[in-house]
């Protein structure tokens, strides 16, 4: 390793050191099982929101919005503006109806809505399948930071990545991964925003140049031709409605207190989500000014091709930082729900509890570290996409539908959760295999949450008003649980 590397691996060290300090402070609030799951349902308002904005901000977010905006343009910023409006249907939808159910995990709350082990058992299964398909690029995107810091083997960043993540998940569950997280996001914000400032300051030193590359269409808002309107229009339903279907995200409405805090929960998100994502256009911006390579290693990379020594070695590092702690908070969250619902559905009837979500964590981060070190590299941004489309025809509409129509039977939900998997999974596995959109098909299979999500709700809709309930009554009472305020007692008339 040459001198040019020093700073990202002090940027590791620190910052995996500050996480591991910081996640045994919050072990010594983690006593019982419910402490591991929903850290007690007792996490404030504000500090939930800064833990959700750290597990959120993934590794897409910090650097793949920047590469895709200085690769295609003003159209990818549909990404955060749908990551971030997300929250706003989350918000309205689901929120506060989401904690008033009373369950710890999405298949807690399929059983108790609809009735049915079958479809939790579905459900446990689709949560496994989002939370690894989302930790594939935290890991393939750690390797590849470490390789640009330091030059590293990539699978060096994967491994530390890992090991961190079960240390931390193990030891103290939700309660000490919140603390973890919401110290995460501020250090991702300062990360950001220091280097873009000083950037920013160059920039306007050097005579404010704009760069050339990006080709003429680089600044419209959607894409050319109906293909490009199509993806436009894809990709705002997966991010729009993809939101409230991520394990890792609902999980986190369970430990508010009550449904106005998981309510005020979200607005702070909005507001926290909303600065953070204006920075990575800046960097976007001046990449293309200087003529840097359109890749995922940008954020990285823009420091030391603006400025050198001494202040492009720290702001090197500091971004660095910055890069590992969305790895870290978005892994711990995934590996959360992910060990939450093997530890319930698999592990739990031969283990005690916490043992139990231990191993779980266990088995979380090394199957997608595993599958990271093997699969072939993808645009950060794009694998995370894919898991928001997969998120979005499976989960959006059984939590729609469930929370908002009384209708909704076991067989509707099984039937459009089905639908929903087949038909963003044969997108997933061609874009891991092939990924060229040449043509409708191609695109058709690149962003399937277009057609995926209409008919998942069709699907759920039509079986169960097919097949109706056996015992409507059951659902009255639950939908009631739903959308009655907690001052409000039930045993009224």
């Amino acid at each position: 390793m040459n001198m040019d590397g020093v700073p990202g691996l002090v940027a590791l060290v620190a910052v995996s050191i500050a996480t591991l300090a910081v996640g045994t402070y919050g072990l010594r609030f983690s006593r019982t099982t419910s402490d591991f799951y929903v850290a007690s349902r007792s996490v404030r308002p504000r500090l939930n929101a800064s833990a959700i904005g750290g597990e959120y901000l993934s590794a897409a977010s910090y650097l793949g919005v920047a590469a895709l905006v200085l690769t295609a343009g003003a159209q990818m910023l549909w990404y955060p503006v749908g990551w971030t409006a997300g929250y706003l249907v989350l918000l309205v939808l689901v929120a506060a109806p989401l904690r008033r159910s009373g369950a710890y995990t999405l298949p807690d709350f399929a059983e108790a809505r609809l009735g049915s082990r079958r479809v939790r058992a579905l459900c446990s299964v689709l949560v496994v399948a989002i939370g690894w398909l989302y930790l594939l690029p935290q890991f393939q995107g750690a390797g590849l930071t470490l390789a640009a810091a330091i030059d590293a083997p990539k699978w060096v960043g994967a491994a530390v990545v890992g090991a961190v993540v079960v240390v931390n998940v193990s030891s103290g569950g939700m309660r000490s991964i919140t603390f973890v997280q919401a110290f995460q996001y501020w250090l991702k914000l300062t990360a950001l925003l220091i280097p873009a400032v000083v950037l920013l300051v160059i920039w306007t030193n050097d005579g404010s140049p704009q760069g050339t590359g990006g080709g003429a269409g680089w600044s419209l808002p959607l894409g050319e031709g109906s293909q490009g309107l199509y993806t436009t229009y894809s990709i705002v339903i997966a991010t729009f409605l993809g939101t409230m279907g991520l394990p890792h995200v609902v999980v986190r409405f369970y430990t508010n207190p009550d449904g106005r805090a998981a309510r005020r929960t979200t607005l702070t998100v909005l507001a926290l989500l909303g600065v953070f994502y204006l920075l990575p256009p800046i960097y976007a911006g001046l990449g293309r000014a200087y003529g840097a390579d359109a890749d995922d290693t940008l954020v990285l990379e823009l420091p030391r091709l603006m400025v050198g020594g001494l202040t492009g070695d720290l702001l090197t590092g500091l971004v660095t930082a910055g890069a590992f702690a969305a790895f870290l908070s978005t892994s711990s969250g995934l590996a959360i729900a992910v060990s939450g619902v093997l530890a319930q559905d698999i592990l739990g009837r031969r283990l005690p509890g916490v043992t139990a979500f231990r191993v779980g964590a266990t088995i979380a981060v090394g199957v997608p570290l595993a599958a990271a070190l093997l699969a072939p590299d993808l645009s950060v941004a794009r694998a995370v996409g894919l898991a928001f489309a997969f998120a979005a025809a499976t989960f959006c509409p059984l939590l729609v539908l469930g929370i908002w129509w009384r209708g909704l039977t076991a067989r509707g939900a099984a039937a459009g959760l089905l639908v929903g998997a087949l038909g963003t999974t044969t997108g997933v596995v061609w874009t891991l295999y092939d990924g060229a959109p040449d043509g409708w098909r191609e695109v058709l299979l690149g962003q399937p949450a277009a057609w995926c999500v209409p008919l998942a709700f069709a699907a759920m809709v039509a079986v169960s008003l097919a097949r109706p309930d056996a015992d409507p009554a059951r659902a009255r009472v639950f939908m009631v649980r739903l959308h009655t305020p907690e001052v409000v007692p039930l045993d009224r008339g």
